[in-house]
């Protein structure tokens, strides 16, 4: 068999498999929406491609994917060159505020801002460049002492201390949950984002809060019947990690 023919079948096979496993991902989106009478298309899947290769989120892309997340700067910037310009980027991982810069400018929406000091160089770079930076507050729901965010406490007082920065546009909130055998244990951490969305949003206006970046592979489900808005699926759609 020729190198050509063989490359051929292979991406045709991946691609095969990437489109069986998003079909799956989104009749679990409608169902769940379906359950609490939520329409499936006020469900967006940010498909996260770390450690994924540029086929892979070609051939996702090819399918009709436009939302793709990342969670290292890095490997991103590594793949922006190589992919469609109308890809809408995301940034879901951690982001260190002394690598604020390289958020500005790149991406659809930083889910992952997690602290004051983050947001004022965040605000400081679009200034700078002359644009407002799309961000989600992340919120640390469950109390991990492993995870970043706000504490569902504190989120409040934050929000107060970011109205000064004229160039973030704040667009709702994102949480992760506990790892846990039983997706309906993480209920209650998706409950409390939607609560603190629906009080924030009554104390400030002026903000839009009309994300909810909750749920991945293992929880989705879960999450979409709690409101999510945004869901970042990684595992149910490429596969395993490399």
């Amino acid at each position: 068999m020729r190198h050509g023919t063989a490359c051929a079948i292979i991406a045709g096979v991946s691609e095969y498999r990437i489109g069986a496993n998003l079909r799956a991902v989104r009749e679990r989106i409608a169902a769940s929406a379906a359950k609490v009478g939520r329409d499936p298309l006020s469900v967006t899947i940010v498909a996260v491609t770390k450690t994924q290769s540029v086929h892979s989120i070609h051939a996702a892309y090819e399918l009709g994917l436009r939302d793709f997340g990342e969670n290292r700067l890095e490997e991103a910037e590594h793949k922006f060159g190589l992919l469609p310009d109308d890809i809408r980027w995301h940034m879901v991982g951690h982001v260190q505020s002394r690598k604020a810069s390289r958020v500005v400018g790149r991406y659809t929406l930083l889910h992952s801002m997690d602290s004051v000091k983050l947001a004022h160089r965040l605000n400081r770079f679009g200034s700078e460049a002359g644009c407002r930076v799309p961000v989600l507050l992340e919120v640390n729901a469950s109390g991990e002492a492993s995870k970043h965010g706000f504490s569902p406490e504190s989120i409040e007082a934050a929000v107060e201390a970011l109205s000064e920065f004229q160039q973030l546009q704040i667009q709702g909130l994102m949480t992760m949950a506990p790892i846990v055998a039983d997706p309906e244990l993480t209920r209650p951490v998706f409950a409390c984002l939607f609560s603190l969305r629906l009080r924030l949003s009554a104390r400030f206006p002026e903000c839009d809060w009309r994300h909810l970046s909750m749920g991945m592979t293992d929880d989705l489900d879960v999450a979409v019947e709690e409101g999510a808005t945004l869901v970042r699926v990684g595992r149910a759609i490429f596969g395993e990690r490399h």
